[in-house]
C-alpha cells in the first residue's frame, strides 16, 4: 500500500461533531421530558448542579485549548477600574456637569475628568508592549478583564497599533458586554471567578495594577499572595499612580503592625507613566539587549 494512502490516517470511529449531527430522534422521543439526547449535547443535562465539575473542567480547558492554537505564549496582564472613562468622554460629562449647576455633579465629574488620565496610560502602555514586544520571537500580549474603562483602554492600544488582545469576560450583572477591541479569538466569556483569575496569570510575564475598586484589589491581592507564599513564581507587579495607592493602603502600617513583611513592599514597583512602566519591564526580562531580542520570556518567569 502506498504509504501516503489516506487509509493509514483515517478516523477509526465518527467524531463527536458528526455523531451529534447525524442523531435525529423518532417521533415519540423528541420532547424536553426525553432522555434520548446524547449527553454532550443535552443542555438540561450539563447545566445540572451535579455537573459543576465538569463545567469548571470545560473552563479552564476552552481558553487554555484555543490560546494554544493562537500561538499566546507570554501575555501581560492589565487590572484596573472598568469606571474610568476616556477624556474626551470625563471632559463631555464635566461640561455637562457644570452647566447643570450642581455643585456635587461638578465636584464627581472633576474627579472624572482627573482619573481618566490612567485610561489614555493604559492604552499608551498596552500599545507600547504590543510595539516593542512584536520583535520577540515570542510576543507578548495584552489581557484584560474585557470590559469598560481601564480594560477597554488595554484592548483599545494594542488594538491601535495592529496587534492582538485578549478579553476574560465574566457574566455579571452589570458590564457583561465585552469592549469593542479584543480580538474575536481571543475573546472568553466565564462564569467561575476562580477558573478565570487562572487564565489571567497562567500566561503572564508582569501585571500592571491601575486604580480600581473591589475586583482590581481582589485580583491585586490574589496575585501578590500567591507571589508571597511562593505558589507562584514571582514576576513584576507594578502599580500606576503612587498617590492614589498609597493613600488608599497605607503599606507602612502594615508593616509597623506586622501583619506583612518588610520585604513585602519589593513585591512591587509604583509606575506613573507607560514608558516608565516598559522601563520597568525591560530591565527586569533584558528585551532591549542583543541576546533576548528573539527569547522566549514566558519560559524564564
Amino acid at each position: 500500500m502506498d504509504p501516503s494512502h489516506p487509509d493509514l490516517k483515517a478516523r477509526n470511529f465518527p467524531s463527536a461533531e458528526e455523531e451529534a449531527l447525524a442523531v435525529q430522534p423518532v417521533s415519540r422521543y423528541s420532547g424536553p421530558e426525553s432522555a434520548y439526547r446524547l449527553a454532550f449535547t443535552d443542555n438540561e443535562f450539563l447545566l445540572r448542579d451535579e455537573l459543576r465539575p465538569v463545567r469548571m473542567q470545560l473552563e479552564l480547558l476552552k481558553p487554555e485549548l484555543v490560546q494554544r492554537e493562537q500561538g499566546i505564549e507570554s501575555t501581560i496582564v492589565i487590572f484596573g477600574s472598568a469606571r474610568i472613562l476616556p477624556l474626551n468622554v470625563a471632559a463631555r460629562r464635566y461640561s455637562d456637569a457644570e452647566a447643570s449647576g450642581d455643585a456635587v455633579a461638578i465636584a464627581r465629574a472633576r474627579m472624572q475628568v482627573q482619573m481618566s488620565g490612567y485610561y489614555e496610560e493604559a492604552r499608551r502602555f498596552a500599545a507600547i508592549v504590543t510595539r516593542e514586544s512584536s520583535r520577540l520571537d515570542t510576543p507578548i500580549h495584552v489581557v484584560t478583564g474585557g470590559g469598560p474603562g481601564i480594560m477597554e483602554a488595554g484592548n483599545r492600544g494594542a488594538y491601535e497599533v495592529g496587534g492582538r488582545s485578549i478579553g476574560l469576560n465574566i457574566v455579571l450583572p452589570h458590564e457583561q458586554e465585552p469592549n469593542a477591541y479584543i480580538t474575536p479569538e481571543l475573546c472568553f466569556q466565564f462564569h467561575y471567578f476562580a477558573l478565570r483569575k487562572m487564565h489571567f496569570l497562567m500566561r503572564s510575564i508582569a501585571l500592571v495594577c491601575f486604580p480600581g475598586g473591589f475586583g482590581t484589589l481582589d485580583e491585586l491581592f490574589e496575585t501578590m499572595t500567591l507571589v508571597q507564599t511562593g505558589k507562584s513564581r514571582r514576576r513584576p507587579i507594578l502599580l500606576f499612580g503612587r498617590e492614589f495607592w498609597t493613600r488608599l493602603i497605607d503599606f507602612d502600617w502594615l508593616i509597623e503592625t506586622g501583619m506583612i513583611g518588610p520585604r513585602d513592599t519589593e513585591l512591587f514597583h509604583f509606575v506613573e507613566t507607560a514608558e516608565e512602566a516598559w522601563s520597568c519591564l525591560s530591565s527586569h526580562y533584558g528585551f532591549d539587549l542583543p541576546d533576548t531580542q528573539t527569547g522566549k520570556f514566558a519560559e524564564d518567569m
